[in-house]
């Protein structure tokens, strides 16, 4: 492996309550994507508020982060080539309509709100995101 990163995968309270915790795992294994740590957890809207604090001028922000808290999630390191760029190719477009087929987001995502997974969006922020949830 030339470039092992890690990134911080969501499986988000929709995926979660319609138990596609195991489907989408598959996925990340199947595209050699080591899950390296993974628990599940309830986060409270303060949490939340921290943890998307990049998104807290845009207009989406309070429902967002009442929806990631809403029920358990499920969250995950994953560690392989390229991982970052790699979980978002997996994961497919925010909005599940304009996704591509075969995507995470295609296959399981409800609305561009409930769109079942959360990947880190730069290295930088993999290692924020992982430090967020697990802190060593």
């Amino acid at each position: 492996m030339s470039n092992p990163q890690q990134t911080l995968s969501i499986i988000k309270p929709d995926a979660v309550e319609r138990n596609l915790t195991d489907e989408i795992k598959a996925i990340f294994v199947k595209n050699n994507l080591m899950i390296k740590e993974d628990k599940k957890i309830q986060i409270s809207k303060e949490e939340a508020a921290e943890f998307y604090k990049v998104h807290q001028s845009k207009p989406f922000y309070d429902d967002l982060c009442a929806y990631l808290s809403s029920g358990p999630i499920v969250v995950m390191i994953l560690e392989g080539e390229n991982a970052v760029l790699h979980n978002r190719n997996l994961m497919g477009a925010t909005d599940p309509k304009k996704a591509d087929e075969n995507t995470i987001r295609k296959l399981y995502g409800i609305s561009i709100d409930k769109n079942s997974v959360h990947g880190s969006d730069s290295v930088e922020n993999a290692k924020k995101e992982i430090n967020f949830f697990f802190k060593s």
